[in-house]
């Protein structure tokens, strides 16, 4: 038996944030399909060269109530990034929360706009700590 990775899928409500937010992490949209007959749209976007582990957008267009307010069953997503301390600024600079603040210089988490958790990982070695991350409480869960 063969198996290979094919994407992750979560539900968004609103699909242009939903894709600002993984641009801010780097995510470019490789793939799109407008469903019609289902009323729905697929998004995927994936980091630059790596297209084949992608993550799936799917948007209802007329709404979802169906859309968890807390997305903890699905558990999160994982990106390794080159500089865990300069990802994390640019997302607090463009107003992403920074729930779990990469203090260890190894990890961080996230949340998408649609409430799903984003955990970022250091390459390599972990950075040296350092403020303000170091002395950074947690804010909500992730």
């Amino acid at each position: 038996m063969t198996i290979r990775y094919l994407h992750t899928m979560v539900r968004v409500a609103d699909l242009d944030k939903t894709m600002a937010f993984f641009r801010l992490l780097g995510l470019e949209e490789t793939r799109r399909i407008d469903h019609e007959g289902g009323r729905f749209t697929l998004v995927f976007m994936a980091p630059p060269g790596q297209e084949d582990c992608p993550v799936e957008l799917t948007w209802n267009w007329d709404g979802d109530d169906g859309l968890p307010s807390d997305s903890r069953h699905f558990g999160h997503l994982a990106y390794r990034v080159d500089d865990i301390y300069g990802v994390c600024q640019h997302l607090m600079d463009n107003g992403v929360t920074i729930n779990r603040p990469p203090r260890d210089g190894h990890m961080a988490f996230v949340r998408s706009p649609d409430n799903v958790s984003v955990e970022l990982l250091q390459a390599g070695d972990a950075l040296a700590p350092m403020e303000p991350w170091a002395s950074m409480e947690n804010t909500g869960h992730w």
